[in-house]
């Protein structure tokens, strides 16, 4: 076969300039017959080539081929018969024979599926390229096919080049497997800083899920958290670092850690968060998080909470009616210079509420509103278990494996109880007007209550004894208004009473000669549990529990 008779089919640029080349040549040709300087190689200076040197004309085509350093291999017809390889094709796998298909002759083409791409070429006349494909030699490839046709009415045929970048893929591969190394490192720090199990209150129902964002984003610093503050309050949080990597999941860590030990103070919300703000200031003045920080009651039925620049909280009512929290939001953790305010939304009996990080509602290509307004139609159709909430809320965002963005989700459930279950979640109360028979009423009153629910006689003694000393401490060192209120769940029995006075008690070791201070003392020695914290309205709450006995 004739190979100077082949030419490549030149797109675009490349074919205008080719073929103002050849009109150029054409033009030099009829005039002194002299080589022109494009055509040949001719020294610096202008002189006439050295003797032995050959312009690029006196190649043929099979020389220029085989001196290619690159893999090459020219087919031709709808069957991509073998015309030539080169020097270098046949140095990596061996000798082929010329005419032979393609699919005979060059086996490892068609073991990398560039068989269909030559049809693909020879159809529509233009050159493809398929990137990066390891070849049977062990080497990677990256292969461009060509179309050329043949001069004299010939038929078409395809040029196969082969560049070898076994370098280039083994240092992106090596770039791969250290992001992985990297990602696995930071999922597996994100999930070990995560509660390994929620805590159970005793009102409340919870299921959480996390997500890491998916093979090509790296892990960020979604975290969510469960704390029993005790006397029935539970606190819920559920925040999102910014940033990626090891360092946001390590941030996230140090301020999980710092919420559950502020939380131990009994706080109200904003006052946590401006803590937090402080400490994440101290942790790194650049890295700033978004945190929504709430506390549920269940003699309130509300949710209180606090928000630093986090989206709002979502609840649906028993009626299936789903309200947003808007409002108060103060700007992320970390900014510094804000002072946070707390807010409240019901959340009675019967009632689901779900706080969130961004993953679950963002979309690049959405306004936030829209995220946050579908979740809410996904929410007013969810039902069952808070795990099953859970689960559907983020089937129904779309998350998947290869989630752009990290996704945490925390539900939790107001569950209206009927039936037997309703005896064991009771209450009663008792205003306190003081005076000397304020101690008197209140040991008749917690008497007749803890009778009626059928208390064990130790059981029902230790309550009469803590309410009477709680009582006795309200009356001495608080003011008006009093009250004693009892509380029954199905693991444990809550005195707490509650005064105008906002001086907190606490535990100290009485004298032998002294009068009082030994109140406090007795109930936290007969009592599983005790506390006290400010209330909202001004005043104080002492409370303490006792676990009951497991039937």
């Amino acid at each position: 076969m004739n190979f100077t008779r082949w030419s490549a089919r030149l797109p675009g640029t490349q074919r205008r300039a080719a073929a103002r080349t050849d009109a150029t040549t054409t033009a030099d040709r009829r005039g002194d017959g002299s080589v022109p300087a494009a055509r040949a190689e001719r020294p610096a200076d202008g002189t006439t080539p050295a003797p032995g040197v050959p312009a690029v004309d006196d190649l043929s085509v099979r020389a220029v081929l085989d001196r290619v350093p690159a893999l090459v291999a020219l087919v031709h017809g709808p069957d991509h018969r073998l015309a030539h390889v080169n020097d270098a094709y046949s140095a990596a796998f061996g000798p082929r024979p010329a005419g032979a298909p393609a699919a005979a002759a060059l086996p490892e083409l068609k073991e990398l599926g560039l068989l269909p791409l030559l049809d693909q070429v020879l159809r529509s006349g233009r050159p493809r390229t398929l990137k990066s494909r390891k070849a049977p030699d062990g080497r990677s490839y990256t292969f461009t096919c060509t179309p050329v046709t043949e001069g004299d009415g010939g038929g078409p045929g395809v040029l196969v080049f082969a560049t070898d970048v076994t370098d280039h893929a083994e240092a992106a591969e090596r770039l791969r497997a250290s992001e992985r190394r990297q990602r696995e490192t930071a999922v597996t720090l994100q999930r070990s800083l995560l509660p390994q199990e929620l805590e159970a209150p005793d009102d409340l129902r919870v299921a959480a899920t996390y997500h890491p964002g998916g093979t090509e984003a790296a892990v960020g610093g979604d975290w969510y958290d469960v704390i029993t503050l005790g006397g029935g309050r539970t606190a819920l949080v559920i925040g999102d670092v910014m940033g990626r990597g090891v360092r946001a999941a390590a941030v996230m860590g140090q301020l999980r850690t710092a919420v559950r030990a502020y939380a131990r103070l009994d706080l109200p919300p904003h006052e946590v968060l401006q803590l937090l703000d402080g400490l994440a200031t101290e942790i790194d003045a650049n890295q700033i998080a978004t945190c929504v920080y709430a506390v549920h009651d269940p003699n309130e039925g509300r949710l209180m909470y606090a928000s630093a620049g986090h989206l709002p909280i979502l609840v649906r009512d028993e009626s299936g009616t789903v309200h947003r929290a808007d409002e108060p939001t103060g700007p992320p953790l970390g900014t510094g210079g804000w002072m946070h305010t707390s807010g409240s939304i019901p959340l009675t009996p019967g009632s689901t509420a779900v706080l969130y990080t961004d993953g679950l509602v963002e979309r690049r290509d959405e306004d936030l509103d829209e995220g946050i307004a579908a979740l809410e139609r996904a929410l007013a159709g969810a039902t069952g278990t808070p795990q099953v909430v859970c689960d559907r809320l983020v089937r129904s965002a779309g998350v998947t494996a290869d989630h752009a963005d990290d996704v945490a989700v925390l539900v939790l459930q107001h569950p209206a109880r009927t039936g037997p279950d309703s005896e064991l979640f009771r209450n009663a109360a008792l205003e306190l007007l003081g005076g000397i028979e304020a101690a008197p009423r209140a040991r008749a009153f917690a008497s007749g209550v803890l009778t009626s629910w059928r208390f064990p006689p130790e059981l029902h003694d230790l309550g009469v004894l803590a309410a009477s000393e709680l009582v006795a401490n309200s009356l001495q060192h608080g003011t008006p208004p009093m009250k004693l209120r009892l509380r029954r769940t199905d693991r444990r029995l809550i005195v707490e009473v509650t005064d105008g006075d906002d001086h907190l008690p606490r535990r100290r070791r009485a004298e032998p000669a002294d009068e009082s201070g030994r109140g406090i003392a007795i109930v936290a020695t007969i009592a599983s549990n005790w506390g006290c914290r400010r209330t909202p309205g001004g005043g104080k709450a002492v409370w303490c529990e006792f676990a009951l006995p497991k039937t």
